[in-house]
């Protein structure tokens, strides 16, 4: 009997989207740089997939969300009134022997340096990870910029006039997708931790008497949406952030933690900011951003909970939730099992013979039916057997493959790669029947 091949490991999976076009190191040819990847043509799909499903689920779906686009740059008195200037800051430590530099609260300082070996550190000092940057063509003091660290901040400058124009009533969200930057004293783990990520958050405003229920509520949603698209809810861990050890903004926060193969850390946030943001921009920027109520005639300051999660983050627990080793008669067959919701390719098109000119002109027809609704490949090269592999490590739903008895009958057979059952269908509703597949409710094979 076949031995199953070990759990997945970081090696395997980097090593998988580098050679399947997944994510590049970012300036490889130039020794990479650190902190920073790039996003193959499957990772880029991956990527969108995630934020299109997420945008769909929190926003198109609901009635009392809308979106928002904002910009990178923003007036530095924001990071002013926000506490970024003086509290974005992580713990920093240096070796003096070797020069190389920590982050304080994620290595032992009792020990030698893990670089050089030698027991010899400086202070601890507090490190602001806010990226600056200067606006105009003279570099001084007064045209000095910040590259945003969250995405968040806009939508709390913009909340009443996002309000005011979608006459939205509390409770309700602005979302957005979009990037951020910090400058990490430390990166690592593959794409874990970056200096320029992606970021989807949420803020959800709300009457302050009703934020507790909206936290558990949102909570319960966020863990729902992870494994409703393929995360075991047995890799998931909630964690409650001590009081004394939460950001300076936060009443409470949670992180869902995710099980890496280097450990238990964060893949999520939830936090409940209470009135600090909207306060603090208020009083900044002399403004009024209370929430006045028609009906009662009432101001209120609202309450915001905060989801967040990176693009980036996700898009690695998905590609460890969906990797799997299975042994089979060819040795270990290697599947992306990813919802087909978020996986790249949704089909292929494999035409069993490609010298024969009546079977690829069929293959070919079926190809364009299918394409400008969903990324399809089209693979004519090898044995079929081998084209399913290939198909399986990038985690395509469904092959269809067009043989003699198409051309006789006008049907193919479409594969399920989390089965590896085939059926034959009729190429004239072949489309819908792929659409109809990927609609259907979908759970993670154990």
């Amino acid at each position: 009997m076949a031995t199953l091949p070990a759990p997945v490991t970081m090696d395997k999976l980097v090593s998988l989207c580098k050679r399947r076009g997944f994510v590049f190191q970012s300036s490889e040819i130039y020794g990479g740089f650190n902190g920073v990847w790039d996003h193959g043509p499957l990772g880029a799909e991956l990527r969108n997939n995630i934020k299109r499903a997420w945008w769909e689920d929190y926003v198109y779906k609901r009635t009392d969300i809308v979106g928002l686009d904002s910009a990178i740059l923003a007036n530095p008195a924001v990071w002013q009134a926000s506490g970024h200037l003086e509290n974005f800051t992580d713990p920093l430590v240096e070796c003096r022997n070797c020069h190389n530099r920590f982050r304080a609260d994620q290595i032992d300082l009792t020990r030698n340096c893990t670089v050089c070996g030698k027991f010899d550190w400086t202070d601890i000092k507090q490190f602001n990870t806010m990226f600056k940057t200067f606006v105009g063509p003279v570099e001084e003091e007064a045209s000095v910029a910040y590259l945003r660290p969250e995405t968040c901040q806009a939508i709390f400058v913009n909340f009443r006039l996002v309000q005011g124009a979608m006459r939205k009533k509390l409770p309700f969200g602005i979302a957005q997708i979009g990037k951020a930057f910090r400058n990490e004293i430390t990166t690592g783990n593959f794409i874990f931790r970056l200096r320029e990520l992606e970021q989807m958050e949420l803020e959800y405003f709300v009457r302050p008497d009703q934020a507790d229920a909206a936290f558990e509520e949102l909570l319960g949603i966020n863990v729902e949406w992870l494994v409703n698209h393929g995360v075991r809810r047995s890799k998931l861990d909630l964690y409650e952030h001590p009081e004394g050890a939460r950001a300076h903004y936060s009443r409470r926060t949670v992180d869902i933690m995710y099980d890496f193969p280097f450990g238990k850390s964060e893949l999520q946030g939830v936090a409940n900011r209470g009135d600090f943001d909207l306060t603090q921009h208020a009083k900044a920027s002399g403004r009024d951003l209370d929430y006045f109520d028609d009906e009662t005639n009432e101001k209120v300051t609202p309450y915001v909970i905060e989801p967040s999660i990176g693009v980036d983050r996700s898009s690695l627990v998905f590609m460890l939730e969906a990797y799997d080793e299975e042994a089979d008669k060819d040795g270990v067959r290697t599947v992306m099992r990813f919802h087909p919701r978020l996986a790249p390719v949704k089909a292929a098109v494999l035409p069993l013979v490609k010298k024969d000119a009546a079977l690829v002109a069929l293959s070919h027809e079926v190809f364009a039916s299918l394409r400008g609704e969903m990324l399809v490949l089209y693979d004519e090269s090898g044995a079929v057997g081998r084209r399913y592999r290939r198909q399986d490590e990038i985690g395509t739903p469904y092959c269809i493959t067009v043989d003699s008895q198409s051309l006789e009958d006008r049907t193919v057979t479409i594969r399920d790669r989390d089965s590896m059952q085939q059926v034959r269908f009729p190429v004239e509703g072949i489309r819908d029947e792929i659409n109809r597949r990927l609609r259907l409710p979908w759970t993670r094979p154990d």
